[in-house]
């Protein structure tokens, strides 16, 4: 199984998306750190703790000895704390990182550690068939709306409007395999 270890950006979107449930039930060994979970709200961490109590997500107590790595390391400094603690700790466990933040997918990106969005999710979703695909143009659409991530952006328009035809198209393909 592929480990994960994933920022709050990814929880929020999840919880907005009502897509937590899923999410759990894909192929992964999740994990993240005390920082990110400190950063959600009581409502958002209860909503995970299920998960935490199925041990289908781990949350990692970095030592003192973690924290004076992450210190020494060169981040940028528009990173947060948080961020640091999930890259340290995605490049600790050798997994990937699941992140819509820009800042902290370009430094993985330059760090040669594997990310991911949420637009992999939806995919991942689909292939382990959690979600339909009218229901993924839902959610994905939802997701455009209320989160300004999503909006205003070329590259990730071109990824969206790409998935939204791919799904549409299987939405008709399975409408048009039930007549």
């Amino acid at each position: 199984m592929r480990i994960a270890v994933t920022d709050a950006c990814i929880f929020i979107d999840l919880i907005l998306l009502e897509l937590t449930d899923q999410f759990f039930c894909l192929p992964l060994e999740i994990h993240s750190t005390f920082d990110v979970f400190d950063e959600l709200h009581h409502e958002q961490q209860q909503i995970f703790n299920k998960h935490i109590l199925a041990r289908k997500l781990t949350i990692h107590n970095l030592s003192q000895e973690d924290f004076t790595k992450i210190h020494l390391t060169i981040f940028p400094k528009s990173l947060s704390e948080s961020d640091k603690t999930v890259i340290f700790l995605a490049e600790k466990l050798k997994a990937m990182l699941l992140s819509s933040d820009k800042i902290v997918r370009n430094f993985s990106k330059a760090n040669a550690i594997e990310y991911h969005g949420m637009l992999w999710i939806f995919d991942q979703l689909l292939i382990s068939e959690q979600i339909t695909y009218r229901a993924a143009i839902n959610k994905l659409n939802n997701l455009i709306a209320n989160n300004i991530v999503y909006q205003n952006n070329m590259e990730l328009a071109f990824e969206i409007n790409k998935r939204i035809e791919k799904w549409e198209r299987a939405c008709h393909d399975e409408f048009l395999q039930k007549l």
